[in-house]
């Protein structure tokens, strides 16, 4: 086998080598797949080159090569041995029954590999986002010309609750008091977790503590670079979706914790890898933490905040959400929050104003009819 090719990167743009090689690394992936798919879709894969970010283009894509995989492996619409012998006339042999019963092949289906069986199981909201990339799809190839018919009129609802429905989830303020206190003093961790504590808690604790403060985006932490913040000016930069930069200020906790990470714990130079050597936030190899090991930490620490397993543990997303109840609850505007967030809509940062973060307890405080029978209610 030869070597594996080594990537350069010639950067003109004012943004940083990794955020660059990031946006890269998705784009590749997304030329990848439409190297698996058929060549009639090359007018939709120019589509969504531009008119959807790269995270979404790849999204889409992955969708529509499951897609293209179920025909081919699971139904008898095609004759087609491999995605890639698809035709457009099977594509227009197909109707608006054929989608809807593979949307309920997608609600629960099994994959065998290596003697075992996984079994996927699929909520609504991952229901309708296949839907979706399937209707764009079509919706394109109709406007193209290719489609005889638009079929995506007879695609069954998918009934996915709105945002205002749904329970917004949050750590609150004596569960963040927990998470911060099981990082700064190893409280609560077993025999081989304070182990690794002892290598990475200063670390952890400054990821932990960012993510509270500026609700970032999971990316937008783990591109994080040395060379991001000036200290002497009080801020930092971060590179949004949609290519935007912003300057964060910082202040008096996230510096101390970033100083003594910076300081005291993270690898001298000359341990780190070259490619790695700005990055903020290393792994004990002396790598760029990748999100997936960022992902386990906070998933670790917020079940000792929540006190209860790791597996039933948040995400980061759930911290951007703890920001933003947090910032509310302490009376600063949606409008203010909007921005630190970076939400497109005010709606999207509102539904967390409308989040009240211990309303169901201070309803039922009041209602201690047990306490109140037998007098032991103050």
């Amino acid at each position: 086998m030869g070597k594996e090719k080594q990537v350069i990167v010639h950067n003109k743009s004012d943004r940083p080598d990794n955020v660059v090689m990031k946006e890269h690394e998705i784009i590749w992936q997304c030329q990848e797949i439409e190297q698996q798919l058929p060549a009639f879709l090359n007018h939709f894969f120019t589509y969504l080159r531009g008119n959807v970010l790269p995270m979404s283009r790849l999204a889409y894509l992955q969708d529509i090569r499951f897609f293209c995989h179920y025909l081919v492996e699971k139904t008898a619409l095609t004759e087609a041995a491999e995605m890639l012998e698809l035709s457009l006339k099977d594509f227009n042999r197909l109707n608006s029954s054929d989608i809807n019963e593979f949307l309920d092949y997608c609600r629960r289906y099994e994959v065998e590999s290596d003697g075992s069986i996984t079994v996927y199981e699929n909520n609504n909201k991952t229901l309708a986002r296949k839907k979706s990339s399937v209707s764009v799809m079509f919706k394109q190839l109709y406007r193209e010309g290719l489609m005889q018919d638009n079929i995506t009129d007879g695609f069954d609802p998918i009934r996915v609750p709105k945002a205002s429905e749904r329970e917004i989830k949050a750590l609150q303020d004596d569960e963040v008091m927990i998470m911060l206190d099981a990082v700064s003093t190893g409280s609560h961790l077993t025999k081989k977790e304070r182990e690794f504590w002892e290598k990475t808690k200063k670390r952890d604790k400054a990821i932990l503590l960012v993510f509270l403060t500026y609700g970032l985006r999971l990316s937008e932490l783990q591109q994080l670079n040395v060379s991001s913040f000036n200290f002497s000016r009080g801020e930092f930069t971060i590179y949004r979706k949609r290519g935007k930069e912003s300057k964060m200020p910082l202040n008096q906790s996230v510096t101390a914790v970033l100083s003594d990470y910076i300081e005291h714990e993270r690898a001298a130079e000359e341990k780190i890898q070259e490619e790695h050597k700005d990055a903020l936030f290393l792994s004990l190899q002396g790598r760029r933490m990748t999100e997936r090991q960022i992902r386990e930490l906070v998933k670790k620490y917020t079940s000792i905040g929540l006190s209860t397993s790791r597996d039933a543990g948040y995400s980061p997303h759930k911290l951007r959400a703890t920001a933003a109840t947090s910032l509310i609850g302490r009376g600063n505007s949606v409008y203010d929050v909007q921005a630190l967030l970076d939400h497109e809509q005010v709606t999207t940062t509102q539904l967390y104003a409308a989040h009240k973060m211990n309303i169901k307890r201070d309803l039922v405080k009041d209602m201690e009819w047990e306490l109140e029978r037998t007098g032991k209610k103050d």
